[in-house]
């Protein structure tokens, strides 16, 4: 997630012929949600948090599990974060955790989802990953079909395979689901992470979501090291100077919207993570300027602590795009990222355009849960 390049509920729009999953239920029809609306945590297998508070939230996303050569989906690293999430639900009951398969650089999606066979044997270690787990639904990470920008392998047949193998897990899903007398929104959910753009031109987003309960929009690293310039990696909007080609997360929705997606099947992504740009052209505070050097990437607990206020660096507020960025003019440092400010306006977005809820990564990046707790009391109050 955190690292994607381009950087992803409930009112059906049905078709003649839709089939019924085995519960009997339309096909990626959503339960009634307890809370309304969801607050969707990414949680690094490699650097889980030492203390979590699961009342701040409705559903966490462990990441990652892996696809095997042989196609099975497993958790290779992190069985005891992954054990230790799940235990989270005796303090908070309305909990669910969410196996999220993928991330970037993670092949073995176009194998797995290529046959008939492969598709139902990825889906029954799918199923197993939950039972083994004690989990609640499965989360697909695919950056990307049909594109190999991360080094995967890749196929012009992912297209058409991702929606079939999304249809095969929600079979599956839910007749697991059945089995284990798991209804309403006890039923095993089915996520994907989504993109924008090049995302749509290789997947069936107008077919595939109705076999999913909701869609993680990964509306962050807009701009980073392979993007010519600096610019709002997170914006909520374009920037006053923002090219047709520029990225940011309104575009994104609407793009998901023209879809044909439920808005409240969206999430919307924040970022718990800043990114860097040195040698910056010292114009307009190195807004959507040429850079020489991609710096890297800061989480938020680190912006908050060394450069945030700190000597040399003075933030700015972009009102057009919703969001912050620092500057130091000595070393020509561009910085962009989310904070409490314009995680605020987000979430008055997702309300104003009646979106299923927030999700971010990563909760470790956060300090002492300043950006969760402005998500938390947005999305609950009224």
């Amino acid at each position: 997630m955190k690292h994607c390049t381009s950087l992803l509920l409930c009112v059906l729009i049905c078709t003649p012929g839709l089939t019924r999953g085995v519960l009997g239920a339309e096909i990626g029809k959503t339960a009634p949600a307890t809370d309304p609306y969801r607050i969707v945590a990414y949680v690094a297998g490699w650097s889980t948090p030492a203390v979590i508070h699961p009342e701040k939230l409705t559903h966490i996303n462990f990441a990652f599990a892996r696809i095997t050569p042989a196609g099975r989906a497993v958790v290779s690293d992190g069985e005891a974060s992954l054990v230790r999430l799940v235990a989270l639900k005796k303090t908070n009951p309305r909990l669910k955790v969410i196996v999220s398969i993928g991330g970037w650089m993670a092949d073995g999606f176009s194998d797995a989802a290529l046959t008939d066979a492969s598709r139902a044997l990825f889906a029954d270690s799918a199923v197993e990953l939950l039972r083994q787990f004690s989990a609640d639904g499965i989360d697909i990470d695919w950056e990307y079909p049909g594109q190999g920008v991360a080094g995967i392998k890749y196929r012009a047949e992912d297209r058409q395979n991702f929606t079939r193998l999304l249809q095969v897990l929600r079979d599956k899903l839910d007749a697991a689901s059945a089995a284990q007398g798991r209804t309403g929104g006890g039923r095993y959910t089915l996520t994907i992470a989504s993109a924008d753009r090049e995302y749509f031109d290789h997947s069936e987003m107008d077919k595939l979501h109705v076999y999913l309960d909701w869609i993680n929009v990964m509306s962050y690293d807009f701009f980073n090291s392979l993007t010519p310039t600096t610019g709002h990696h997170a914006g909520l909007y374009g920037t006053a100077t923002a090219l047709p080609t520029d990225r940011y997360a309104d575009a994104s929705v609407k793009q998901h919207l023209a879809a044909g997606i439920p808005s409240d099947k969206l999430v919307l992504g924040v970022a718990f993570y800043g990114r860097g740009f040195t040698g910056v052209k010292p114009i307009d505070h190195g807004l959507r300027q040429p850079y020489e050097r991609f710096e890297g990437a800061h989480d938020y607990s680190e912006l908050a602590a060394k450069f945030i206020g700190r000597p040399g660096f003075i933030r700015y507020w972009d009102d057009r795009a919703k969001s912050p960025y620092l500057w130091n003019s000595a070393s020509r440092t561009f910085i962009t990222y989310d904070d409490p400010q314009s995680i605020t306006i987000k979430a008055q977005y997702v309300k104003a355009h009646h979106l299923g809820g927030m999700m971010f990564w990563e909760l470790s990046e956060d300090r002492n849960d300043e950006l969760l707790d402005v998500i938390a009391r947005s999305m609950h109050a009224e």
